[in-house]
């Protein structure tokens, strides 16, 4: 009696037991990656302090002042300065003295009238942003229409997945001359962005020029990046001159980025291949 062979089929199961396996190293690979988020301010950080821009929201602090609020001239730089110190930002300092002013109003003054063509279009910070598949947030004291002008101007409207600003942290149902304002460099707004955006901050790292804001996120777990300064301070991690510098300081954000590629490929060219015995 003659014999049939039957027609070959693939090994399912081996087949199926390769795919399992580069999954499982293909998540392992992911998983040992350090970061899965970057924080970024945006005033002076994601440009330099040499575009001039802060000097002239400093000068529009003092006129609002002076020109709304009824203080007297010779008093706000001082006032401004200790009020910056005390409570974060001269804004956070009037509300908690008592000023009762609108922050819809304050902030038209304060960033409506800046000189945004001071602000260039930043191809090299948008190709180095584009380079990373990793999550990148914004987190600015500023308010939302500030912060997209800025990222307008600059050229990276594209670059980031969610943005945590004024409104964020002080809805308008807030706006009362009884409410305090949160702000960076306190705790609580550092916790308050990280729930809103999802945030771990043990996988994140941090981005801003405020030596004061660098040491409350490390505080809180974020491993931080001091902008605009080589000089590594308490709580700095990394310290860069400018934030182009990034992937000489950072190289390992690039090189994780190829060893997951290189895991994600090898897992496509095992899924493919059949796998027979």
């Amino acid at each position: 009696m003659e014999m049939k062979i039957p027609p070959f089929q693939p090994n399912a199961c081996l087949t199926h037991n390769f795919k399992m396996e580069y999954e499982i190293e293909y998540q392992q690979q992911i998983a040992k990656s350090k970061y899965e988020c970057l924080l970024f301010d945006v005033d002076d950080t994601l440009y330099p302090l040499s575009s001039g821009l802060s000097t002239e929201c400093t000068k529009n602090i003092r006129e609002y002042m002076v020109n709304k609020l009824d203080i007297e001239e010779s008093k706000v730089p001082e006032m401004c300065a200790e009020l910056y110190k005390d409570y974060g930002t001269t804004m956070a300092g009037l509300r908690a003295l008592g000023y009762g002013f609108d922050h819809d109003d304050y902030h038209g003054f304060v960033h409506g009238r800046l000189p945004y063509e001071y602000l260039k279009p930043d191809p090299i910070l948008r190709s180095l942003l584009h380079s990373l598949p990793i999550r990148k947030v914004i987190f600015s004291n500023a308010n939302e229409a500030h912060v997209a002008e800025v990222l307008h101007r600059l050229g990276l409207e594209d670059c980031f997945d969610d943005v945590i600003c004024f409104e964020s942290l002080n809805p308008p149902n807030q706006n009362n001359a009884k409410s305090l304002v949160i702000c960076k460099p306190f705790e609580n707004a550092f916790q308050e962005a990280f729930k809103m955006a999802n945030i771990d901050p043990r996988k994140t790292i941090f981005f801003d020029d405020s030596i004061r804001n660098i040491q409350t996120a490390k505080v809180t777990g974020l491993d931080t990046v001091l902008v605009g300064s080589s000089e590594r301070k308490k709580g700095v991690d990394y310290a860069l001159e400018s934030i182009h510098n990034i992937k000489e300081a950072l190289p390992e954000l690039w090189e994780s980025v190829v060893k997951s590629n290189e895991v994600r490929n090898s897992r496509k060219i095992a899924i493919e291949t059949p796998v027979n015995a």
